[in-house]
């Protein structure tokens, strides 16, 4: 590797102890260095920019944001680095979300060291790790947004990222804290989504949410 220009990698999480191991498993390999690291999404999303890293590895859920978020927000400053999402949940939601903000690959976080490597050799070297089926479907869902669910069209897309929030199971508080929301004005939310949807209860948005946001609930989709 004498010579030759290494692979420069930022590293957002939240936990300090994944980002040690993180940083510890990328040195090894030899051609990857990790510039800098940060466990906030506000952070992360200020430096790096500033740091121009080659492959940017990212947190999919953070305290106080998303790992897709910083990707969509460091893409739009940086079109040049490439962002990989390493993330604990496995749904099409998460996918849909990452692969729209422009993303080169999504991972598991029980993905093995040896593979995680190869991920970030891959996505600098400019390829995508986004299985191209997915992203086919994905984009089959924003040409024709009605095949999720046309009893949700009524929603905004605020109301129905707060649906999907609701479906997860989360308290009013949460969601405020996820969404960067007063409690009243998601109070003022739930409401507003009952009534679109002609219901009573949060229970049954949760259960409706669940089965209409959940693309194996459709068998045609």
């Amino acid at each position: 590797m004498v010579g030759e220009k290494k692979i420069r990698v930022y590293l957002l999480d939240d936990h300090e102890v994944v980002r040690q191991g993180l940083r510890a498993l990328l040195e090894a390999a030899g051609d990857i260095e990790v510039i800098g690291e940060s466990g906030s999404a506000v952070e992360a999303t200020a430096r790096i920019p500033a740091l121009q890293p080659d492959v940017a590895v990212l947190d999919g859920r953070l305290p106080d944001g998303s790992g897709v978020e910083v990707c969509r927000s460091v893409l739009a400053v940086d079109a040049g680095i490439r962002a990989l999402i390493l993330t604990s949940y496995d749904d099409d939601e998460a996918l849909f979300a990452a692969i729209m903000a422009g993303a080169s690959g999504y991972v598991l976080k029980e993905i093995k060291g040896s593979d995680l490597v190869g991920a970030v050799r891959q996505v600098a070297a400019g390829h995508s790790l986004i299985d191209p089926a997915l992203t086919a479907r994905v984009l089959e869902r924003v040409r024709n947004p009605q095949v999720t669910a046309p009893e949700l069209a009524a929603l905004t897309e605020q109301e129905l990222k707060l649906l999907a929030l609701i479906a997860e199971g989360m308290t009013n508080r949460q969601i405020a804290e996820q969404m960067f929301l007063a409690e009243k004005t998601v109070k003022n939310y739930v409401s507003s989504i009952l009534a679109k949807l002609g219901l009573e209860r949060r229970t049954q948005a949760a259960v409706l949410a669940s089965k209409l946001l959940d693309p194996s609930a459709h068998p045609h989709a």
